[in-house]
């Protein structure tokens, strides 16, 4: 099997370097775009824990990643892990990735996917320059996937750590604490 083109020689079970780079630091890699300035601060790699509210209330580690590849958008993931009453991993949790893109000074759309079955389109602004307020605009699921009519995301950084909260609702009912966490810059 050959390589596809621009992409360099690398064993077929191996890791590959990318001919593009993005990167969670201003300091290397692509020149950060402009229209990044009112989400930079989240720019980075963040760890922590957590607690899931609702039919599940569970507490949770967390690994969150914002990084850049010079465009006009941040690349997003996040991965988490149960934790049992005693702090020790019980599992993999839940996974979403998606792209914030800022629109003018104060706007930011959220996109993110989640394996389980739900993408979710945010619109918001950033309340300060370290805070963000996003409610969503639209909402698609998979049939096997619960009931969600409107989501909001509250994101901030308070005394160097990323604190969000995010809230859901099914139907008429009213927005409900879904989950919430504490993580802490690690690169």
């Amino acid at each position: 099997m050959s390589t596809p083109p621009g992409l360099p020689e690398g064993p077929a079970t191996g890791p590959t370097e990318l001919p593009v780079e993005d990167t969670v630091d201003v300091r290397v890699g692509p020149e950060v775009a402009h229209e990044l300035l009112s989400v930079l601060p989240l720019l980075g790699e963040w760890h922590g824990e957590g607690q899931a509210a609702g039919a599940g209330d569970h507490r949770f580690g967390q690994w969150v990643r914002f990084a850049h590849d010079g465009r006009g958008f941040l690349i997003y993931e996040s991965r988490t892990w149960r934790l049992s009453d005693d702090g020790t991993v019980a599992g993999p949790d839940q996974r979403e990735s998606g792209f914030w893109r800022p629109r003018g000074e104060d706007e930011v759309e959220l996109l993110v996917c989640s394996p389980d079955g739900l993408v979710e389109i945010y619109v918001g602004t950033a309340r300060t320059t370290t805070s963000w307020e996003l409610t969503s605009d639209v909402l698609a699921r998979t049939p096997d996937h619960p009931d969600v009519s409107r989501a909001a995301r509250l994101y901030g950084i308070v005394e160097g750590a990323l604190m969000y909260a995010v809230d859901r609702a099914a139907g008429d009912a009213p927005l409900r604490p879904t989950m919430s966490a504490r993580l802490e810059r690690i690169r």
